[in-house]
């Protein structure tokens, strides 16, 4: 999902489209749907007669801002089809986001394949928004769907919204105003807080054993959509049918939503523009999966992947690309470090140590700097001004003697308790440098009506200590010697998330609010800790 101001962005930087010396015009269809109504469809067919193989994108950033891309590829040899989603410029029907996407999406690739020019070997093309339609066409369990490309999407759509439970305020809320849907849209999704049958429908992740196309997929350690991206391509290397099993690539680079940028918040990284392999290239990837052309892409390694390192030491390791059979590319030792109450994140595990204890006040928020957003400053930011806060708790190791590599997924383990039957938990995981910025690496939440899982709401017990789990996503990077690591503990994040009212009243019923006390436990009985996973011979 991208607001059309930087729609630019992706699509110059990633799909580097260039203008045709000699256009190809388009033939429009206005496509009749099941129901009835009729999507704006542009065709770009080759000059000369025969069979074709197929590229479809779905957007609803105005299919003619992909003109230059269905130019080029049918003076390639493709026909592609550019299609408006329902209710968007061209396209009839209500102006809601996805809305009827997986049976559009399923009528349109029906349609397809009758046509005359189409040899029956169909990709699909798009990011961001236009890598959604992709995952809601792959809900519909298409059979002759073979290649896609997949930049910076997501094929969960409730994971998105509310993540670890808790909505993302101004994603969301930005995104839709700027993009001009419908009044009523957000109520729409608000009127779904749980992963209920509204999202089921809309869940490609339940679809990968149906699924028999190559994907590539191509995310950021910063980008709104980083987990889905790897679960996705996780999900379709181990889960798909045969033509998607062991058939999937994956990029991953230090970026925010406007992927292969050097620049991400505050820090410029070494190299990102420049993925070895050229593996970003659409038109290496369809001639390869959608042509059969033996250029190489077959023998790609399944991942590509960028390390962070320090950006102001030269002779840090790190800030490099590198390649993988698998993600996590290597084994790694889960390794805990635990929260004490002196503030210090040790390995050694907590004593009789207690808790610590703030008061969350959703009035007075702690503020969003940085991270996974869209509409607002994303990326690596300095923390300090966060973490002077008290409402927010910070825990540091020393400073380290050796490197720490950390690759894969990280998890924070809290004991927890509030005075009030719902509240949320915050976790980030930073890497402070030796003059004391400390820039933020990857990050979670939860709204602990929903730690039993997304489709159950259970409201604490006030007093209760309860154990949860904060998914923090992903990340790659090395903590140079002399760094340290560090974790915060909050309980909100505006405007990038709803802040929580504390009241355990349904998903924004009413307008009241009351202050939380919560506590984080630090003792034996209870020792919370991050869960890093840490490479092979690097340890904290």
């Amino acid at each position: 999902m991208l607001p059309r101001r930087a729609a630019t962005l992706v699509f110059c930087s990633v799909l580097m489209l260039s203008a045709s010396a000699e256009p190809v015009a388009p033939q429009t269809v206005l496509l009749p749907m099941r129901d009835g109504v009729k999507l704006a469809t542009d065709l770009y067919l080759p000059a000369t007669n025969g069979t074709f193989p197929v590229i479809l994108g779905r957007t609803p950033y105005n299919k003619a801002a992909s003109a230059n891309f269905g130019s080029d590829g049918a003076q390639r040899g493709y026909a592609v089809v550019l299609q408006d989603t329902r209710g968007r410029f061209g396209s009839e029907g209500e102006n809601l986001p996805f809305h009827l996407d997986v049976p559009d999406g399923a009528d349109t690739l029906a349609w397809i394949t009758k046509q005359p020019w189409c040899n029956g070997r169909i990709g699909t093309w798009g990011g961001s928004a236009g890598a959604i339609t992709q995952f809601q066409l792959a809900a519909a369990e298409p059979a002759n769907l073979v290649s896609q490309y997949l930049v910076v999407g997501a094929p969960n759509l409730h994971e998105v919204i509310y993540t670890g439970g808790v909505f993302r305020k101004a994603l969301i809320e930005d995104w839709i105003r700027v993009t001009k849907f419908q009044n009523d849209a957000v109520a729409r999704w608000v009127a779904h807080p749980t992963y209920d049958r509204h999202w089921r429908e809309r869940d490609a992740t339940r679809h990968y054993r149906a699924l028999n196309a190559a994907g590539l997929h191509i995310g950021g350690y910063w980008d709104i959509f980083a987990q889905s991206t790897i679960d996705a391509f996780v999900g379709y290397q181990t889960q798909g049918g045969p033509g998607a099993r062991g058939k999937q690539k994956l990029l991953l680079g230090p970026w925010t939503h406007g992927v292969l940028q050097a620049k991400a918040g505050e820090l410029t990284f070494p190299n990102a523009k420049r993925p070895p392999n050229n593996v970003q290239d659409h038109w290496r990837w369809f001639a390869a999966t959608l042509k059969g052309e033996a250029n190489g892409v077959a023998e790609l390694p399944a991942v590509t992947y960028y390390v962070i390192g320090d950006v102001t030491d030269t002779n840090a390791p790190g800030n490099a690309w590198r390649t993988a059979d698998a993600w996590p590319p290597f084994a790694v030792t889960p390794t805990k470090l635990h929260l004490h109450a002196d503030r210090s994140l040790r390995a050694s595990k907590p004593a009789n140590e207690g808790a610590l204890s703030y008061r969350y006040d959703p009035q007075s928020p702690a503020p969003t700097v940085g991270g996974v957003q869209l509409t607002i400053p994303a990326g690596p930011l300095d923390q300090r001004r966060l973490e002077a806060r008290d409402d927010l708790l910070v825990f540091t190791s020393e400073p380290l003697s050796e490197l720490v590599e950390v690759t894969g997924r990280v998890r924070a383990n809290l004991w927890v308790a509030s005075d009030a039957p719902d509240t949320d938990f915050f976790v980030q995981l930073c890497d402070v440098y030796p003059d004391g910025r400390s820039f933020n690496l990857c990050e979670g939440a939860l709204r602990t009506r929903f730690r039993r899982g997304p489709s159950h709401e259970v409201p604490l017990k006030p007093g209760r200590v309860e154990a949860i789990e904060v998914d923090c996503w992903s990340t790659s990077v090395i903590f140079n010697r002399g760094h340290r690591i560090r974790v915060q503990v909050t309980s909100s994040s505006a405007p990038g998330y709803d802040p929580n009212p504390n009241t355990g009243e349904p998903f924004r019923a009413s307008t009241r609010t009351r202050v939380a006390t919560n506590s984080v436990f630090v003792d034996k009985k209870h020792p919370s800790h991050l869960l890093l996973p840490v490479v092979k011979g690097t340890q904290p």
